[in-house]
């Protein structure tokens, strides 16, 4: 029985959710399914835990690989592993998962048991496209992902929601379908196989590396999002439920920049080069319009998302750096938004439970009525511009420092972006936390209860831990991501498809 858990744990954290959902499925008490999801998302957290423990850094590639024949015919199979990248993106995942039912707890009140196992379902999914070693396998989870997002916003979210949700949709299923295209090209063009370490070995001719790439960047630019692709996340983050939101910009987001260093810099390397600089450049505009249209928002969750997009600019322009600390410092930056933008919007969403209004002129003079409140909120908006001491600033700072290798003006224009991160972070702090109350809701505010701090606490001490002690994280990735490095840096005629002939 030991050798059946230790041989599969990273079976067993897939299986958790979707074991949870049917234990969900005979609970009939909304307490008890709080309850039963609360217990489900604990234990995959201490089973990764485990794996994390047992994961050896001195290690390049996969572990904890598990395989099995699904399709024969087809070649397809059900494969998992993770190596040092995708080890930090199912940490983000199955962390916040506990996260989101904290901050759903008394916020959602009708159909209790659907929209928790909607937000199990969601991580179970999110879990396989991370640690997924076949692309079939990795397209139908990264499509599953889509149901309960958009579920998860019609049916909680806002009173624009239905819009929201088709929006939504339509982008996503758009990318999904730039996706599918991309996979089987690249299935037809490797020799009839979706094994992702056997492709990201194969030599592709420069014509048949463009295609490819071409599809599967536009997929991963809609779902990071990239300008001028950005334009359904506003709505879906003004909209969605704050557990909606935090596995939104906290998760989904990632899953584009986990696929350019999954799929596109491994296997295109040539057109992963040709289209670099155009990425960088796109990387810099997105920095900078989030940030000015987050200047122009007085709605909270849309100021988040805005300022979402400028900070995932700082992901591509990192990874298309080709740089060891451009990259890691990609990877960083993918955590560190998480935590801080899902801890953000928990912490408006606590707001909008008491008073039913984003509007950042309804508030003011919190740290007289919700101290505890004031002191969190504080420290994430902080850490959202990358002060020093906090996460942000390690992925920001690795990110500058790689890209100014290759190109010195995007990384000053960059900088440009962290000054209005901080304009309008510092302009929001000011006008919710400081001051005097702008309305006699705002005068009478309660602080938060323990449940409530809870989830604060628990992501501030991540945010504090990345930004004072970020070693483990670094250590878990630098041979991967130095993999990577090498495979775009090494002067190698890679025109002739060696494998094909």
């Amino acid at each position: 029985m030991i050798s059946l858990f230790t041989d599969h744990l990273l079976t067993w954290i897939i299986l958790v959710p979707f074991l949870g959902i049917a234990v969900l499925a005979l609970v009939r008490d909304e307490l008890r399914a709080r309850q039963t999801t609360l217990a489900c998302t604990l234990l995959n957290l201490g089973l990764f835990l485990t794996l994390w423990f047992g994961f050896d850094t001195t290690q390049q590639g996969m572990q904890f690989v598990d395989r099995m024949t699904w399709m024969p015919t087809l070649s397809i199979q059900y494969a998992v592993g993770v190596d040092g990248i995708s080890l930090i993106l199912l940490l983000l995942t199955i962390g916040l998962a506990p996260i989101c039912v904290l901050c759903s707890w008394s916020s959602v009140t009708r159909h209790v048991r659907a929209f928790m196992m909607l937000v199990l379902l969601v991580e179970g999914a999110m879990v396989v496209v991370f640690s997924s070693l076949d692309l079939f396998q990795l397209f139908m989870f990264w499509e599953l992902t889509m149901i309960p997002m958009y579920f998860l916003i019609i049916l909680w979210g806002g009173p624009n929601r239905i819009a929201a949700g088709l929006k939504f949709v339509l982008y996503s299923l758009t990318g999904s379908l730039l996706l599918l295209v991309g996979i089987l090209t690249l299935y037809l063009q490797g020799g009839g196989t979706f094994d992702i370490i056997t492709l990201s070995q194969r030599e592709f001719t420069s014509t048949a590396q463009w295609w490819m790439f071409l599809a599967f960047c536009l997929s991963f630019a809609i779902k990071l999002p990239m300008l001028p692709f950005h334009t359904w996340l506003p709505d879906s983050h003004a909209e969605a439920p704050t557990a909606g939101s935090v596995i939104l910009a906290g998760i989904l987001l990632k899953m584009g920049g986990y696929g350019f260093l999954r799929i596109c810099l491994p296997m295109f390397p040539d057109a992963s080069a040709t289209f670099a600089p155009l990425m960088v450049w796109l990387s810099v505009a997105g920095i900078l319009y989030g940030g000015v249209m987050a200047l122009a928002q007085d709605d909270l969750k849309k100021l988040i998302a805005y300022s979402s997009i400028s900070h995932m600019g700082f992901v591509t322009l990192g990874i298309f750096s080709f740089s060891q600390q451009g990259i890691e410092g990609a990877i960083l930056q993918m955590f560190n938004h998480g935590i801080v933008t899902g801890a953000i919007f928990v912490a408006v969403g606590q707001l909008y439970e008491r008073t039913h209004d984003r509007s950042v002129y309804a508030y003011g003079g919190l740290h007289k009525q919700m101290p505890r409140f004031a002191c969190w909120f504080s420290l994430f908006v902080f850490a959202s511009f990358g002060l020093p001491g906090t996460g942000s600033f390690i992925g920001e700072f690795l990110v500058l420092v790689g890209a100014s290798e290759k190109n010195l003006m995007a990384v000053l224009l960059a900088l440009v972006g962290i000054l209005l991160a901080a304009s309008y972070m510092l302009w929001m702090l000011q006008r919710v936390v400081l001051g005097q109350p702008s309305t006699q809701t705002a005068s009478l505010l309660p602080d938060l209860t323990m449940r409530e701090s809870a989830s604060l606490v628990a992501l501030a001490t991540v945010v504090l831990w990345i930004g004072l002690y970020p070693s483990p994280l670094i250590r878990s990735m630098e041979n991967d991501v130095a993999n990577i490095v090498q495979l775009m840096n090494e002067p190698v005629d890679r025109n002739v498809d060696r494998n094909r002939e």
